[in-house]
């Protein structure tokens, strides 16, 4: 049963009547007879969690804004800029009016008086799409004024980021809706506290996934969500596939689903039939790759069971290597990435991020010596936990877990230290 990627069970579910006709904005209007503080209740009980990657509880985070305070927002972390996620855009281009409900509905529990849909740069037809809805949501009444006669207001805007990957990262997502330098806050002040959020008010920000998750829990029941999945990890998820496998896509499943079950009975198996796989990384280029051994194969795609195996689920794009793949070039690239996508605020991802490329790049051109190995795992170590979001410790991530599982691809590289001379 799908939950979020409905457009492949109901044809033209991204019509608003179609929508209707399923159960669209039941969701919504359970929530508007209850109190705004039962529906945070009822996405407590849910066991729901953040989708963006961090994978915080989203009843817990909606319970952090103060209620006395007049002026509150939601906002849409739409950017999706990690590599290898591509499940917002499906949800967005064929499930568009179940977001925009989700949305209405965090909003009603926290009693916000907007909702910002943030959407990276490259999502203008998206956007577009989504001002239409929105529109068609205010000739019906579902938005804007006195939404369905309860006497509660909420308008519903979107805004168009310029391509930076840092915004994904809520509090320089926040900068940039604001018209400033997309670059992450000093905390506290958090987002859920007046000074920290949306123009200095009070906001929930949630992904996309997220959001499209609630009107499925308030139609049916937090039960109903909380029976999928497992203990700690409820519900569906959708999971990107890219790389090294037949069948590329995404796949929305239970979060007790196992790796192998993805990769070979939904993904196909490797690409090439003459090649094993070899690593993965769970979670686009921001979570420690690993290899995929029978033990990693075998482990459910939970929040805590990826622990348990070293890394994390994040936003559930895996990206799957075969055997073919040097690890080195891997580490290469993804630090390429950071770099380039790094801010430049903080010293230690900006500076750690230029000298691990340029000493990478010695190390794949022959130059390296097995202390170049050394260096760059020591300047990945120092940059963890050191700056203002967790870009720093991301971009570190490719450097220190591929070492450590594959210091043979490494090894192939360097040369062996120069002789003393005495």
């Amino acid at each position: 049963m799908h939950i979020l990627l409905r457009g492949r069970e109901i044809e033209n579910i991204d019509q608003l009547q179609v929508y209707e006709e399923h159960g669209g904005f039941d969701g919504l209007k359970t929530s508007l007879a209850m109190k705004p503080s039962e529906v945070i209740d009822q996405m407590k009980a849910s066991g729901l969690r953040g989708r963006g990657g961090a994978g915080f509880p989203t009843g817990v985070k909606w319970s952090f804004i103060p209620q006395h305070e007049p002026v509150k927002y939601v906002t849409v972390n739409a950017d999706e800029s990690e590599t290898g996620t591509f499940k917002d855009r499906e949800i967005m281009e064929k499930n568009p009016y179940q977001l925009i409900e989700g949305s209405l509905i965090c909003a009603y529990a926290i009693q916000a008086k907007a909702v910002y849909i943030y959407l990276r740069g490259e999502f203008w037809d998206i956007g577009a799409q989504l001002d239409e809805c929105v529109e068609r949501l205010r000739d019906k009444g579902f938005a804007g004024k006195n939404i369905m006669g309860s006497g509660y207001d909420c308008e519903v805007y979107t805004h168009l980021g310029a391509g930076a990957y840092i915004c994904g990262e809520e509090s320089a997502l926040l900068n940039s809706l604001e018209g400033y330098l997309g670059q992450p806050r000093v905390r506290p002040p958090f987002p859920a506290q007046k000074g920290g959020g949306l123009y200095k008010e009070a906001t929930v920000v949630n992904n996309v996934e997220t959001l499209a998750n609630c009107p499925f829990i308030m139609r049916e029941g937090a039960e109903a969500f909380k029976a999928i999945g497992t203990e700690q990890s409820a519900g569906n998820k959708v999971y990107c596939i890219s790389g090294h496998v037949k069948k590329p896509g995404n796949y929305e499943l239970p979060m007790s689903t196992t790796f192998r079950e993805l990769l070979y009975d939904h993904g196909g198996g490797p690409l090439y039939d003459d090649r094993a796989f070899k690593a993965m990384l769970p979670s686009g280029g921001s979570g420690p790759i690993v290899p995929l051994t029978d033990e990693v194969l075998d482990t459910p795609m939970s929040y805590e069971h990826c622990a348990n195996i070293g890394t994390i689920i994040g936003s559930a794009s895996i990206i799957v290597m075969d055997e073919s793949v040097d690890m080195t070039w891997v580490a290469s690239k993804v630090t390429k990435f950071f770099e380039h996508e790094s801010c430049g605020k903080c010293t230690p991802c900006r500076e750690g991020t230029y000298w691990l490329d340029k000493v990478i790049d010695r190390i794949l051109d022959g130059r390296g010596t097995p202390d170049d190995v050394k260096r760059i795992a020591d300047v990945a170590e120092n940059m963890q936990g050191t700056t203002l979001c967790a870009l720093g410790d991301f971009a570190a991530n490719p450097i220190i877990h591929t070492i450590k599982h594959f210091p043979d691809d490494f090894a192939q590289h360097v040369q062996a230290a120069p002789a003393s001379g005495d």
